[in-house]
């Protein structure tokens, strides 16, 4: 395998690269803003009405730098072609957006029985296959080609970091549904756990190679791990149970990850308070996604430190729920300054909580770009 690595050492990338590395900067890297309205993506482009479905990539990548985006993670350039100016167009449904049945492996799933039968029967054994036949060459020279694709595509101002090459046990509500899942996970639960760890035996197969993409591809040293594991009024099983049967094979699939000094943060969607603590204690170093309305406490977050009792590397989001889309300009700006008087003084990123969906007026989105663009120029000076 090749151990070219990837160049990441002008303007805005090396100001988002010495952020993640704690470094202290003068100005604050934005993360990339996930704009889903295509007027809005292809007037921030520069491009004509209808060039973004015509052109997505192209189109998506130059919006990205023409409103300065110091680092992209996540990279889902077609992502808005789901959506119209209302929002969602055609959207299947699944198991957890009103499907009338949901089918897996020609077996209906009606009940919290049905989902511990299903697993039994096809998902651990697909999971014990996926285990004998893992190939840790292949994992990381795919890991390595597609951040080396992107990071291409997005040139050398914007620093592309890894999204999803770190794996961790998932919650299988996505395909069970919400109420036979937890049906289950509350009445099965020794089978729940098993998934638990098959998957985080997996996991760690996975996260071993990737260790390697990183270290041999000199990939900067960030993962954003992302699973929705709460709602508004808290997280979606009671966390107790979550320090018996999920939080033990999370921090083991995670070990050659923390080994290697990779930067990891959560995604939090919901009221997620009770697991900060814990998460940090796992051995992660920040968050991204907050939903504040909902009792996420951005101001005493960003006073905790690490487990090596460093400040927390925090992507701190104006409210797309609330803010951008309902609030005023000045309720931008205001929101933006809180975010930088609150957060931590190495470690901080700007951006929006989470995709900004259409619907945004235009002068909010400019009031937050803007923002954005000054605190990347001037810092908190």
């Amino acid at each position: 395998m090749s151990s070219k690595g990837l160049t990441h050492v002008k303007g805005n990338a090396e100001l988002a690269l010495d952020t993640i590395c704690g470094k202290p900067t003068d100005g604050i890297p934005s993360w990339s803003p996930f704009v889903m309205e295509h007027s809005f993506i292809e007037r921030l482009a520069g491009t004509p009405p209808g060039s973004y479905r015509e052109e997505p990539e192209k189109v998506y990548v130059a919006m990205q730098k023409a409103v300065g985006a110091c680092m992209l993670d996540q990279y889902i350039p077609r992502n808005p072609l789901t959506m119209g100016p209302a929002g969602y167009e055609n959207a299947a449904r699944g198991a957890t957006t009103g499907a009338d049945e949901v089918l897996l492996n020609g077996m209906t799933i009606r009940s919290p029985e049905d989902v511990a039968a299903h697993m039994e029967k096809f998902v651990f054994p697909g999971i014990r296959q996926a285990i004998a036949s893992f190939d840790e060459e292949t994992r990381t020279c795919d890991i390595l080609n597609e951040e080396r694709r992107v990071q291409e595509e997005l040139g050398p101002d914007i620093l592309k970091c890894c999204y999803g090459a770190i794996k961790f046990p998932y919650f299988a509500y996505s395909a069970y549904g919400y109420a036979n899942y937890f049906m289950a996970y509350a009445l099965y639960p020794e089978v729940v756990e098993k998934h638990f760890s098959l998957a985080a035996d997996l996991a760690l197969l996975n996260n071993r190679a990737a260790v390697r993409a990183y270290t041999d591809g000199r990939l900067p040293p960030f993962a954003r791990l992302d699973h929705d594991m709460a709602d508004s009024r808290g997280t979606l099983a009671d966390v107790r149970s979550l320090d018996r049967l999920w939080f033990p094979h999370f921090v083991r699939c995670l070990e050659p990850a923390l080994k290697a000094g990779i930067r990891m943060i959560w995604h939090c969607d919901g009221n997620l308070m009770e697991m900060v603590p814990r998460l940090l204690e796992a051995g992660l170093c920040g968050f991204q996604g907050f939903q504040y309305e909902d009792g996420m406490d951005y101001e005493k977050i960003c006073r905790m430190k690490d487990r090596e009792g460093r400040d927390l590397l925090i992507i701190g989001g104006v409210s797309v729920t609330r803010t951008l889309p309902h609030g005023t300009p000045e309720d931008v700006k205001r929101e933006i300054n809180w975010l930088v008087r609150c957060g931590p003084k190495t470690g901080l990123f700007l951006g929006g909580s989470s995709s900004i969906a259409p619907g945004v007026p235009w002068e909010n989105l400019k009031a937050f770009l803007d923002g954005l663009e000054y605190y990347c120029r001037c810092g908190r000076n």
